[in-house]
């Protein structure tokens, strides 16, 4: 399996925390990966190559580094992990330069990031389900803190729906299993997407305003209640739009996958505490629009999505004043 995998041509657009770490697990492995990322991050990978801090190993990792979209031509697979505000634009500079036949994968956040890369380049791509604890503390540097899998699977109505086998899902698992990378494809991805999403929309804002980890945002009575309403909000808007989630208690397994995630800050609480924009209206923003159209209140999600909202615009406020000298 590693050696069918490390004959692959990667590359990962958008090159941060997630693209990092799971494009640094496949270098590590022997696939030739380029990154197409941000110039100081290019820079300091070239001359020193990525430095991957994760729970089992500290060790450089050769990778090419672009930093323009046309990096993703001659590549069979692209790891697509730009933030969601970004989706469309990157969907639209990565088209021309695709290679015949090459297999998108969409590593990001939230639930509609494949019909809109679709609506905005024509892109038909995987969708995957995210659990990592990945951050960049300073360029060339990514810091793992937990887990580290992937679910793939396609979506209703997607063209490779009625793929026989080797279906290109079969292609995506075996590419990051050569890697050591545990990657399931799901039967049912629609539901998975959506569970991953009620969880963020719990840890990701109250992370972010209260700029704490996940642990002790779990471990807290009145935040650990509080994440449990918006998890009962979202679970009620994916049910109203026909989602068949599992019959789980997804409350208790969100708050629980935030205990186990302890230390780990979410992406959200990294981007406030930088001063940058969030993917929050992906997330609770997403969760309030869908429940206005079905006629569900989201009052929870509503109020943090506004504070998350409120914390940005200050932010960028203060970043005005003081590049105009003020």
């Amino acid at each position: 399996m590693k050696a069918e995998s490390a004959r692959a041509r990667v590359a990962v657009m958008g090159a941060g925390a997630v693209g990092s770490y799971f494009g640094g697990m496949l270098a590590r492995a022997g696939v030739d990966v380029t990154f197409i990322t941000r110039p100081v991050h290019a820079e300091t990978i070239r001359a020193n190559g990525l430095f991957m801090d994760t729970l089992t190993f500290k060790e450089r990792v050769q990778i090419v580094c672009e930093t323009e979209a046309s990096g993703v031509r001659d590549a069979e697979f692209v790891i697509f992990s730009v933030k969601t505000l970004d989706t469309e634009e990157a969907a639209r500079a990565i088209a021309p330069h695709l290679a015949l036949g090459a297999i998108v994968v969409s590593l990001q956040n939230g639930v509609d990031n494949v019909a809109r890369i679709r609506a905005a380049s024509g892109i038909d791509a995987i969708p995957a389900v995210v659990y990592v604890a990945a951050a960049i503390p300073e360029p060339g540097r990514v810091k793992h803190s937990g887990r580290g899998e992937l679910i793939i699977g396609e979506l209703p109505g997607s063209d490779h729906a009625q793929d026989t086998r080797p279906t290109r899902t079969d292609r995506v698992a075996a590419l990051f299993a050569g890697a050591g990378v545990p990657c399931k494809v799901s039967d049912n991805i629609e539901a998975d997407l959506w569970t991953k999403m009620v969880m963020n929309c719990a840890g990701n804002p109250v992370t972010a305003i209260a700029q704490t980890s996940y642990g002790h945002a779990a471990r807290n009575p009145e935040t650990r209640e509080l994440m449990r309403k918006v998890i009962e909000e979202s679970v009620a808007v994916a049910r109203a739009s026909g989602v068949r989630l599992p019959d789980v208690d997804l409350a208790e397994a969100g708050l629980k996958l935030a205990e186990t995630l302890g230390a780990a800050t979410s992406s959200t609480a990294q981007d406030l505490a930088r001063g940058k924009r969030t993917e929050i209206d992906s997330l609770n923003g997403y969760i309030v629009r869908r429940g206005a159209e079905l006629g569900i209140a989201t009052p929870v999600n509503f109020a943090l999505h506004a504070l998350v909202k409120m914390i940005e615009q200050t932010a960028e406020k203060r970043g005005r004043q003081a590049g105009s000298g003020r």
